[in-house]
C-alpha cells in the first residue's frame, strides 16, 4: 500500500471532483515530535490530512495552512501544506489543559474558537486568508461550513486518524451544473456515509474509491506524493529576533549567559547564537513585525 499520497479523483458522470489523502510516514513523524494524549493526536492527524486535501484543486504557490484558536483548553492547532507536498503540525494546550484532553474532540465546545485558511506564503508574496467562527464539534464540520459560507459550494469532507494513519476524503460538487442528474449529490452523500473510520484508514485509496463509487465510474488522476518537512532555517530565526527588537535579544542574551537557543516546535531543529551573532543580526535592516503565528 502507498503511503503519504494524495489521490485525485472525478466522478464525471455525478458532476462531483474529489480527492483523498493518506498520510502514514509523514503523521508518524509529526506525531512522534509531540507528547500529545490520544484525543490530542487525533484532531491533530485530522487537521495534518485536511490540509493536504484542500491542496487538490488549488493552485498553490507558497502552502494552505489550517490554524484553529481558541481560549479553551485547545490553544492552537496548525497543520500545513506546501506547494512541494511537504506537511507539518502542531497542537498546543493550555497549562492545565491534559486533565481535560478529550474535550479538545469537541471543537465547538472551546470558547472563541476560531479557524483561518490561509493560501500562500511570505515568499511568494500573495497570501488570501479566509476566517470562520468554530460552530460544529468535529473539524471535517467545521470546513464544510467554511465551504458553505466563503465558497458556496457543496462539499462533504470525512477525517480520521490514529497513532499510524491520518486520512481524509473530500468531495465537492462541480461548479456550473453541468450535470442533468438532481440526484447525483444526494447519492454520492449516502455512498459516502457508508464509509468507517476503519476503512478509511486501513484501506488504500483506490479501494476506497472502488468499494464506494464504483457505480459512478471514477476517474483517478496521478497521485500526488506527500511527505513530512518543514520551512524553518536559520535565516526565519534571525529574521524573528530582528523583529523582536534590541531590548528583548540583549534580555534574552543575559538570561541564558550569552547565548540564545532556538528550537523548532516542528522538526525539532536547534539553532543558536551567541552575543557576536546577535549583534550581526540586530545590525541588519530590520523585517516587518513578528508574528504569533508559527512560521
Amino acid at each position: 500500500m502507498h503511503e503519504d499520497l494524495l489521490q485525485p479523483f472525478l466522478l464525471e458522470h455525478a458532476g462531483v471532483r474529489g480527492a483523498l489523502v493518506r498520510l502514514g510516514p509523514a503523521w508518524r513523524t509529526v506525531a512522534a515530535r509531540q507528547d500529545h494524549a490520544a484525543p490530542i493526536r487525533e484532531v491533530l492527524g485530522q487537521a495534518l490530512a485536511a490540509s493536504a486535501l484542500l491542496t487538490a484543486h488549488v493552485k498553490l504557490q507558497g502552502a494552505l495552512s489550517l490554524e484553529f484558536k481558541s481560549a479553551g483548553s485547545l490553544r492552537l492547532l496548525f497543520a500545513e501544506c506546501t506547494d512541494a507536498g511537504r506537511v507539518r503540525g502542531l497542537a498546543r494546550l493550555a497549562e492545565d489543559a491534559e486533565a481535560s484532553a478529550r474535550d479538545v474532540l469537541d471543537l465547538a465546545a472551546q470558547p472563541q474558537a476560531v479557524l483561518a485558511i490561509t493560501l500562500g506564503g511570505v515568499d511568494s508574496g500573495q497570501r488570501y486568508q479566509g476566517l470562520i467562527d468554530v460552530r460544529q464539534p468535529a473539524l471535517a464540520q467545521v470546513l464544510e461550513d467554511y465551504f458553505r459560507q466563503s465558497e458556496q459550494l457543496p462539499t462533504r469532507i470525512v477525517l480520521a486518524a490514529d497513532a499510524d494513519v491520518a486520512a481524509g476524503l473530500l468531495l465537492q460538487q462541480l461548479p456550473g451544473g453541468s450535470v442533468q442528474d438532481d440526484d447525483a449529490w444526494p447519492r454520492v452523500g449516502h455512498l459516502t456515509d457508508t464509509l468507517t473510520a476503519t476503512e478509511l484508514l486501513r484501506l488504500s485509496a483506490a479501494q476506497v474509491l472502488r468499494r464506494l463509487y464504483h457505480e459512478e465510474s471514477p476517474r483517478l488522476f496521478a497521485p500526488r506524493a506527500l511527505g513530512f518537512g518543514c520551512s524553518c532555517s536559520q535565516a526565519r530565526v534571525e529574521a524573528m529576533l530582528r523583529a523582536l527588537g534590541r531590548d528583548e535579544v540583549e534580555a534574552a542574551l543575559a538570561a541564558r549567559a550569552g547565548e540564545i537557543e532556538v528550537i523548532c516546535e516542528f522538526c525539532a531543529a536547534r539553532y543558536t547564537l551567541d552575543a557576536v551573532d546577535a549583534e550581526r543580526v540586530l545590525a541588519a535592516a530590520p523585517n516587518a513585525p513578528a508574528s504569533s503565528t508559527p512560521h
